[in-house]
């Protein structure tokens, strides 16, 4: 019995022994990538001139909330309600194109997907193409949103990765 107990302990040992681990920080990856600035770069101009965009909806909004404050006393009740169809139409406008542009599914996460994905694709086919050259039973990820709480820099293999993606390695 203690024979069997010993032999088990000793082929899980050489099992998990057997096993090789690495990890990769993807977004450390994806920072030493030139096509990737130049993403970044396209979608922080977009998003800033539709910030733009958006702020003077929201204070051509404002001006003509202050307009009727300023002018409601002196108007007829059809002029008032006229006024507040028009104020609510332009709130409304304002929402939707704050929608159309920066919610989910919206245009800067479309371009976002457009210009990020086809870079991330790489990766991965890099990653499974080294982790089977080099027989990792696994590659963990300890970019942003990682559970990784401790990692040994021994196994991070990101600058592998970017050897073979054809890219320098940083400042890591």
């Amino acid at each position: 019995m203690k024979g069997t107990i010993l032999a088990l302990f000793i082929l899980l040992g050489t099992t998990l022994q057997a096993q090789r681990f690495a990890y990769i920080d993807s977004q450390y990856i994806l920072e030493q990538m030139p096509a990737y600035r130049e993403a970044q770069n396209e979608l922080n101009e977009l998003s800033k001139r539709w910030r733009e965009t958006m702020e003077a909806k929201q204070e051509k909004l404002k001006e003509l909330e202050r307009a009727y404050q300023a002018e409601k006393i002196l108007l007829t009740d059809d002029m008032k309600k006229q006024r507040e169809q028009e104020i609510r139409e332009k709130r409304e406008e304002a929402l939707k194109y704050q929608r159309d542009k920066f919610g989910y599914e919206g245009e800067l996460f479309k371009k976002r997907k457009e210009l990020i994905q086809p870079l991330q694709d790489d990766i991965f086919n890099a990653l499974q193409e080294m982790a089977k050259e080099r027989s990792y039973a696994v590659v963990f990820d300890k970019g942003k949103n990682t559970n990784i709480l401790y990692s040994d820099p021994r196994y991070d293999k990101s600058d592998v990765l970017l050897r073979k993606l054809g890219l320098s390695s940083g400042d890591k």
